[in-house]
C-alpha cells in the first residue's frame, strides 16, 4: 500500500476540486454575505502567502481571536496547510487567561475581528512573542488604535489584495495542525496539540453515519464557536466533504438563529444545551422539515428539551459527548436497530445518555478501586477513554500525569455507567457529585428532572457543607418569564421521581445560571455563593 501523509491540504484540494460551486453564508454586523469554496480557497491560498509575508515562522503558531466566519475557516486551513499551528483563543476567556494561552503557545500573530478588538487590545502589551495583529473588518467595533512599540498592526483584505497564492503541501502527518486550550476552570488552561493526522481520522469519523454523518448534501451551521474545540469537528468535516457551511458570527440570540435555520435550510445545527433552550421557542411556526439532526454536547441534555425539539421539529436532540482532549467527538446517541422496538418514552430515556463510543475510540468505567465495572447501566466509575485522535499528554504542562493514566488512558473526569448494550451515561462530573454522607448524588439526574418542569427554564445542582452528611444537594432554580413556582411545589415535583435522600435540602430561585467561557453551567460559582447555605 502507498504510504501518503494523512494531511489538512488533502481535504483542501478536495473541496477546491470538486465543490467549488458550494456555498459559505457568513452572517455578518451588515448582512448575509455569500461566498463559494472557490473563491474561498483562492483566498485561502492567498492567506498563506500573507503568512509567508509577515516572515510567521515555519511552524508558527498563528492566533485568532474571531466569531464564526468564511475568514476564519480561511484562517483554519490557510495556517495548518502552510506547515504553520492555527492557535484558536476563546473570546470568553478572563484577560489573564488569554495572555497566559498566547504566551504559553508563542503565538507570532493574532487575526482579530474588529467586533471584538476592544477585548483584545487592553492585552497587547502583555504579549510576549506576538509581533503582528491582523485586523479582519466585520462592520462593527471600535476604531483601532496604535499598538505598542514592537505590533505591527495590518489590515486583512489589504494583505490579501497584495498577496500571492501558494501551493500548500505537508509532508508529516504527525506535524502540528492545530491548537487550543482548556476552558480553565481551575488554574491556568490547559493546551492541546492536534497532528494533521489525528484531525484527518477525527474527521472521517464525525463523516461516519453513526456519528455526525455529514455529507455533501448537507447545509451545516456549527453554532458552537470555532474557537471551542474545532467547532466540533464541523468545519473541517464540511470542507472534507463539500457541505454548504452557514455561519452565523457574532449575533447568536435564539431569534437569529432560528431565523437562519430557517431562511438557509439548514440540515445540521451544532451547539451547546443553552443555546437551544432559547432557540426552541423561536422555532415555533417556522418551516424546519429540511432538519437532519441537532447535535448537541458540552453539558447534560435535558429529555424534556430534547423531547421538545422532536415535537416542535420531528426531530430530537442528538447528545453527542467530547472534550477538547478528544478532538472532541468521542461518542453520539443513536438508537440501535435491535432497539427500534422501544417505546417513544424508552427511547428518549435512551436519548438522555451520550450514546455509543466512537468508531476509532476505546473507552473504559474504571472505580475507585482501578477496576472495571460491568455493563450493568448501574456500577459507577470514571470514564477513561484512548484512540488515535485522544491527546496523549497537554502541551509543555506539568499537569499530564494528573489526566493520564500510567497505561496511557485519558482520565475524562466524568462519573459514568454503561448498560449491557454498550450506552454510556454520565453520572456526574467528579468535582459535581454531591458526597452525602459516603453516598454519590447525581446533580445532572436532578437537574434534569427539575427542567421538566414547564415553569422551569434552568436548573442547577450544587453540594454545600452539612453539618451531619457532610454535603447535601441544593437546587438553584431559574423560573421562566411569566411563570411562578415555589420551593415546595419543585420538591413535591421530584417525590416519586428519585430517591427520598435525594431530594435537595433547600431549593433557592436565581435570576440566571452563571456560564463558563463555552456556555455550562458555572457550578464552582454557585458553589462558592451558596458555601455556606446550610449551615
Amino acid at each position: 500500500m502507498q504510504d501518503r501523509p494523512l494531511a489538512l491540504t488533502h481535504f483542501f484540494d478536495r473541496s477546491e476540486q470538486l465543490f467549488g460551486a458550494k456555498e459559505i453564508v457568513t452572517n455578518s454586523p451588515s448582512g448575509l454575505q455569500r461566498t463559494t469554496y472557490g473563491s474561498w480557497a483562492e483566498r485561502t491560498r492567498r492567506l498563506g502567502g500573507v503568512l509567508d509575508t509577515l516572515g510567521i515562522s515555519a511552524d508558527g503558531r498563528v492566533g485568532t481571536f474571531a466569531w464564526n466566519t468564511a475568514r476564519h475557516l480561511e484562517l483554519y486551513f490557510a495556517a495548518p496547510c502552510s506547515g504553520r499551528v492555527l492557535h484558536t483563543l476563546n473570546l470568553r476567556l478572563f484577560p489573564e487567561q488569554l495572555t497566559y494561552i498566547a504566551n504559553h503557545a508563542a503565538d507570532e500573530v493574532i487575526f482579530v475581528d474588529r467586533s471584538v478588538s476592544g477585548l483584545l487590545w487592553p492585552l497587547l502589551p502583555t504579549l510576549e512573542t506576538v509581533r503582528h495583529i491582523v485586523v479582519m473588518d466585520d462592520g462593527a467595533g471600535a476604531e483601532i488604535s496604535a499598538a505598542p512599540a514592537g505590533i505591527e498592526v495590518h489590515d486583512y483584505e489589504e494583505l490579501l489584495a497584495a498577496a500571492s497564492p501558494v501551493e500548500f503541501h505537508v509532508a508529516d502527518e504527525n506535524q502540528a495542525a492545530s491548537m487550543c486550550y482548556t476552558s480553565g476552570t481551575t488554574g491556568n488552561p490547559k493546551g492541546v496539540v492536534y497532528s494533521h493526522r489525528s484531525t484527518w481520522l477525527h474527521t472521517m469519523g464525525v463523516l461516519t453515519a453513526d456519528s455526525l454523518g455529514a455529507s455533501e448534501r448537507d447545509r451545516i451551521m456549527p453554532v458552537v464557536p470555532m474557537f471551542h474545540a474545532n467547532a466540533w469537528g464541523l468545519a473541517h468535516a464540511a470542507v472534507a466533504c463539500g457541505a454548504d457551511l452557514i455561519m452565523p458570527g457574532p449575533d447568536l440570540s435564539a431569534p437569529t438563529l432560528a431565523r437562519l435555520i430557517e431562511s438557509e435550510k439548514v440540515t445540521v445545527a451544532a451547539g451547546v444545551p443553552t443555546i437551544w433552550m432559547g432557540v426552541l421557542p423561536e422555532l415555533e411556526g417556522r418551516d424546519t422539515s429540511h432538519i437532519r439532526v441537532i447535535p448537541c454536547g458540552g453539558s447534560a441534555v435535558p429529555k424534556s428539551l430534547s423531547e421538545g425539539y422532536r415535537a416542535v421539529t420531528g426531530k430530537p436532540i442528538m447528545q453527542a459527548w467530547g472534550m477538547t482532549e478528544t478532538s472532541p467527538v468521542a461518542s453520539a446517541c443513536h438508537i440501535k436497530s435491535t432497539l427500534d422496538h422501544l417505546s417513544e418514552e424508552e427511547k428518549a430515556d435512551l436519548r438522555t445518555s451520550i450514546g455509543l463510543v466512537a468508531l476509532g475510540v476505546d473507552f473504559r468505567i474504571v472505580d475507585g478501586a482501578g477496576e472495571t465495572v460491568p455493563w450493568d447501566g448501574e456500577s459507577s466509575g470514571e470514564l477513561q477513554v484512548a484512540g488515535p485522535w485522544i491527546a496523549r499528554e497537554y502541551y509543555n504542562d506539568d499537569r499530564s500525569s494528573e489526566s493520564f493514566t500510567e497505561d496511557g488512558w485519558l482520565r475524562t473526569g466524568d462519573v459514568a455507567v454503561v448498560d449491557a448494550e454498550g450506552y454510556i451515561r454520565l453520572v456526574d462530573r467528579t468535582k459535581d457529585v454531591v458526597k452525602s454522607g459516603g453516598e454519590w448524588i447525581s446533580s445532572v439526574a436532578l437537574e434534569n428532572e427539575i427542567m421538566g418542569m414547564e415553569q422551569v427554564a434552568e436548573a442547577a445542582v450544587v453540594g454545600v457543607k452539612h453539618e451531619k452528611w457532610g454535603e447535601r444537594p441544593i437546587a438553584c432554580v431559574v423560573v421562566k418569564p411569566e411563570a411562578s413556582l415555589t420551593a415546595e411545589e419543585v420538591l413535591a415535583y421530584l417525590e416519586g421521581r428519585v430517591s427520598k435522600w435525594w431530594l435537595p435540602d433547600d431549593v433557592v430561585f436565581i435570576d440566571e445560571v452563571p456560564k463558563t467561557s463555552v456556555g455550562k453551567f458555572s457550578k464552582k460559582d454557585l458553589r462558592a455563593r451558596f458555601e455556606d447555605h446550610l449551615l
